[in-house]
């Protein structure tokens, strides 16, 4: 019944959110606009001062619409998602869009990586936003025009060298959002993918392991207009959207011209393929066979 009374467009004021990475860069600006649009949001991360700053600054700017509530912890942990559930409901009295935003990275040669590095990565970039979205499911069957926001990279559409455990960390997260979307339709959850591309967010300063490699130094879009195209696309019950020309150009050039874009990108971070000469083999050669 309630698939008939959905309007052709979401309706954000009065929503509960659950935001995760917002101590800075996608996350915080999402809480930020989120809340200026009317949504009661519960914003979390792992550093408290940096929460405590945002709330001090949406209480100095006088607020909007919404609100805006924080709760520092790390998602990685099994127990302090149940407590960020438990905060959700009893805040907000419940829960209608669940944003997962937080995230890290690692750069540098598979080779020189190490299990732990790979492991922390996929925790934090994939399991974590995957159990907590499995513990919400419960609190947003019972939501307002529930939906899930997975924050995905162009990364996961097709990989870059030396980003090994970061492309593959976003590709399952991908995977993940495509089938979910799926599973819960019948439960009229929205579930939607934010393919972005380089932003302007200090993802590089907070690596898990290695240095920003200099091939990948760019223009990067402000946190805030792809903040904005995300709602943007929340509020439109988009299936996936990828902010950005520079994105967008990447996954399509990606897709029709995979080999060719491989060359490019080596090209550009200096990992040229050898020069292979044409060896004919004994049979060309003339080679007697036995008999």
């Amino acid at each position: 019944m309630r698939r008939f009374l959905r309007w052709p467009h979401r309706r954000l004021p009065g929503m509960r959110a659950v935001v995760t990475g917002a101590s800075s860069g996608l996350g915080r600006a999402l809480a930020w606009q989120l809340a200026q649009r009317g949504v009661h949001v519960l914003a979390t991360a792992r550093r408290a001062d940096r929460l405590a700053n945002l709330e001090d600054e949406w209480q100095a700017a006088g607020g909007g619409r919404g609100s805006l509530q924080c709760l520092p912890g790390d998602q990685t942990d099994a127990a302090f998602r149940s407590t960020l559930l438990e905060a959700a409901t009893d805040r907000l009295g419940g829960l209608d869009l669940l944003v997962l935003a937080a995230g890290s990275g690692a750069v540098g040669p598979f080779e020189a990586s190490s299990p732990e590095t790979l492991r922390r990565v996929m925790e934090i970039d994939f399991f974590a936003p995957a159990e907590l979205a499995r513990l919400c499911l419960p609190a947003l069957r019972d939501g307002r025009d529930p939906a899930i926001v997975f924050v995905g990279s162009i990364i996961g559409r097709h990989p870059l060298p030396m980003h090994l455990d970061y492309a593959a960390a976003k590709s399952a997260l991908t995977a993940m959002a495509g089938s979910l979307r799926m599973e819960l339709a019948a439960d009229e959850i929205d579930v939607m993918l934010a393919t972005l591309g380089p932003l302007a967010s200090e993802f590089w300063e907070s690596l898990i392991d290695g240095n920003r490699a200099a091939w990948s130094r760019g223009r990067a879009m402000p946190a805030t207009r792809a903040a904005r195209r995300i709602v943007r696309g929340v509020i439109r019950r988009r299936v996936e959207v990828i902010p950005g020309l520079q994105a967008k150009g990447y996954v399509l050039a990606s897709r029709l011209f995979p080999r060719l874009f491989d060359r490019c990108v080596m090209r550009r971070a200096g990992l040229r393929r050898p020069f292979v000469r044409f060896r004919a083999s004994p049979r060309h050669r003339g080679t007697p066979s036995s008999k």
